[in-house]
């Protein structure tokens, strides 16, 4: 497997999101406008993109922001989501990040959690999946 960052919108993390997000989970549109700005990571198998995420600055200097973190189903369960999370909190630190910060759906808390992120703040809602903020230090 090999990770490589984009610092322009890239399409092998498109295809890993809507893979994810959109077909699997149900959400109507994946896409803003932090996609244009966002350091795009991906994880290929061979020439097939398997996971992806992004990171991107967030209000303070020091804060990153992790989002759309993705791993097409017949890839998980192999350690490839926390090998991406790892790279992700390396770059973010190379970006002078101090602290990285996500919004996890419920469902993958205890995920984020095993990899050293602490819930904090109230559940919210987005397209009727609850998320709840989490951090961690870098």
């Amino acid at each position: 497997m090999r990770t490589e960052c984009y610092n322009e919108y890239c399409a092998a993390a498109k295809t890993v999101r809507e893979k994810v997000f959109m077909e699997e989970q149900g959400f109507s549109y994946d896409y803003d406008e932090i996609d244009e700005i966002a350091v795009h990571m991906v994880m290929f198998d061979g020439d097939t993109p398997v996971a992806a995420c992004r990171i991107f600055a967030g209000d303070k200097p020091d804060v990153y922001i992790l989002g759309r973190l993705a791993v097409k189903k017949a890839y998980r369960s192999r350690g490839i989501g926390s090998a991406l999370l790892k790279e992700a909190k390396a770059q973010a630190k190379k970006l002078g990040a101090k602290k990285l910060i996500l919004h996890s759906q419920m469902q993958a808390q205890d995920f984020y959690a095993k990899n050293g992120f602490a819930a904090y703040g109230e559940i919210e809602y987005e397209e009727d999946c609850p998320h709840i903020w989490m951090q961690t230090e870098l």
